[in-house]
């Protein structure tokens, strides 16, 4: 049975993302556990909320190590929202560095005439790695649902799977790098799109 670790670090709807992998066949175990985290054959990490608090739930529950030796590991690794954001060194909406897996920092949306802050809602998603798995048997840009006020910017632009445009501003939707893939969308609240990303996800559990 093919297992995958969504982590629980007291920030956000897991079951959401749970349900998510279930409908797209897998066999998804909410943990905090480092041993469980190890025995994974897929992780995932989700989010909602601030940075700060984030990074300092990972720290009480001493699962930085265990989140930074999943990535090395080489199994696949999904970070979602929020769990995209810590995965960077910094952010300017706290003051706590973050894991620091991917060289870069988070940036919140510069305010534009009526440009909404948080960006809410459906937008296309342009994809800058075209053929990567996680995008397989989906349309050119799109749909998917977002909530952020946040963004990231990598140090290395390479990483940038895929890109939005919010206003006048084009901003990183998400990330892959080997076995690494995290986005900024909630793709378990993206109907269709978001199942065929997850199940693209599980697939690559699978292999």
């Amino acid at each position: 049975m093919t297992v995958i670790a969504v982590v629980d670090y007291d920030m956000g709807n897991l079951h959401s993302a749970c349900k998510g992998l279930e409908k797209a066949g897998a066999t998804p175990k909410i943990t905090s556990s480092p041993l469980e985290i190890a025995q994974a054959d897929g992780v995932v990490l989700p989010g909602v909320g601030s940075f700060d608090p984030a990074m300092q739930h990972l720290k009480e529950r001493d699962l930085i190590e265990p989140i930074t030796q999943a990535v090395k590991s080489g199994k696949p690794f999904l970070g979602i929202c929020l769990g995209l954001q810590i995965l960077f060194e910094a952010s300017e909406e706290g003051k706590e560095e973050g894991l620091g897996i991917i060289k870069g920092k988070v940036r919140r949306f510069q305010s534009e005439a009526n440009l909404t802050i948080p960006h809410m809602g459906w937008n296309t998603l342009d994809f800058t790695q075209n053929n990567h798995s996680l995008w397989k048997n989906l349309p050119l840009s799109p749909y998917v649902y977002f909530v952020h006020s946040y963004y990231v910017t990598p140090s290395d632009s390479r990483v940038i799977s895929g890109q939005v445009t919010h206003g006048s501003q084009t901003v990183t939707a998400a990330i892959a790098k080997d076995n690494l893939m995290a986005v900024q969308f909630h793709p378990e609240k993206s109907s269709h799109h978001g199942l065929q990303i997850l199940t693209n996800f599980v697939e690559l559990v699978c292999t």
